[in-house]
C-alpha cells in the first residue's frame, strides 16, 4: 500500500514539474512575442504565423539548447532569442559566409547587423547551413531542438528531394537523443501532382513525414495551428502570390489578402533515446 501510494505521489510530481515547465516555457514566448525588437508590422503576422503556439507546439523551453536553421530576417529570432536570453543557447544556423549567391550575403548582413544592433542578440550563436555543404549547425549531439520554418520547399526546388535529405540528415546530427526537430512548410493537397507544384513553393504533408522518417526520425505529433482552409495552393505564382509577397501587385490584391498566408503543415519529430 507504502509502495502504492509512494508511486501515485511521484507520478503526480512528475506531471505537476511538467505542468509548471509547459507554462514557464509559454509566458517566456508570451512575454517575448510582446518585447520593443518586433515591429508592429512583425506582430501583425502572429495572426497567420502562431509563433507562441507553434513554439509552445514544439516543446520549447527557454534552458534548452535550439538551433534555428535559415533565420533569414529574424522573425523568429526576435521571439527566440529574448524567450532563451541568460537560460539557454540559441545557435541561428544562417545562410554561408562563403556562399556566391548575392541574395544569401545581403541577408547574412544585415542579420549581423541586427545581432550588434542589441544585447538582447548578445547570446546567439551564428552557426551555417547549406544543404550537401554546411551541416555544422550545432555540436554534434547538442541540441534540444531543431526548428525549419518555411524552407523545405527551397531545398527541393534548389536541389530535388536530396536537398530535403542532406537538411533532415544535419538536423539529426545536431540533435541530442530525444531532441524535437519542429517543421513548419507550405502544404500541397494530397490529390495534386507534387511534381508540377514543385515550383510553387508548397509540398505534400505525406512526403515530409516520410523522408523526415527515412533520415531516423519519429513523428511525434502534428499540430493545425498554422492551417489556412481558405488557401488551396493553385496560385498564378506559387505561394509567393500571397501575403506578405504579393507577388502579383495590385493584380487581384483584395482577394490575395482576403486568403491571407498559406495552408501550412505544423511537424514534430522525435529523434529516438
Amino acid at each position: 500500500m507504502k509502495l502504492g501510494l509512494k508511486t501515485a505521489l511521484s507520478a503526480a510530481l512528475a506531471v505537476s514539474l511538467s505542468a509548471c515547465a509547459a507554462t514557464s516555457g509559454t509566458e517566456a514566448l508570451t512575454d517575448a512575442a510582446q518585447n520593443d525588437l518586433r515591429s508592429e508590422q512583425a506582430k501583425s503576422r502572429d495572426q497567420y504565423r502562431h509563433p507562441v503556439e507553434t513554439l509552445a507546439f514544439f516543446g520549447f523551453e527557454p534552458s534548452m539548447t535550439v538551433v534555428e536553421i535559415w533565420p533569414g530576417g529574424g522573425w523568429y529570432s526576435d521571439i527566440i532569442a529574448p524567450a532563451m536570453k541568460g537560460e539557454g543557447t540559441f545557435y541561428a544556423a544562417h545562410f554561408p559566409a562563403d556562399s556566391d549567391v548575392e541574395y544569401y550575403q545581403r541577408s547574412l548582413t544585415r542579420f549581423q547587423d541586427k545581432l550588434a544592433s542589441d544585447g538582447a542578440y548578445s547570446d546567439v550563436k551564428l552557426s551555417e547551413f547549406a544543404p550537401g555543404t554546411h551541416h555544422s549547425i550545432a555540436p554534434e549531439g547538442s541540441a534540444d531542438m531543431v526548428l525549419t520554418f518555411r524552407n523545405l520547399h527551397n531545398w527541393y526546388m534548389q536541389k530535388d528531394e536530396q536537398g530535403v535529405k542532406d537538411a533532415f540528415k544535419a538536423f539529426y546530427a545536431a540533435l541530442k537523443p530525444g531532441g524535437v526537430l519542429g517543421v513548419v512548410d507550405h502544404r500541397l493537397p494530397e490529390s495534386r501532382d507534387a511534381g508540377k507544384a514543385k515550383r510553387s513553393g508548397y509540398v505534400k504533408e505525406s512526403w515530409v513525414i516520410e523522408l523526415a522518417k527515412q533520415a531516423g526520425f519519429e513523428l511525434a505529433a502534428k499540430s493545425e495551428i498554422n492551417a489556412n482552409p481558405n488557401d488551396f495552393a493553385d496560385h498564378p505564382r506559387g505561394v509567393w502570390t500571397l501575403p506578405p509577397r504579393l507577388a502579383l501587385g495590385d493584380e487581384d490584391r483584395a482577394k490575395y489578402e482576403a486568403i491571407g498566408e498559406s495552408d501550412r503543415m505544423t511537424l514534430k519529430f522525435i529523434k529516438p533515446q
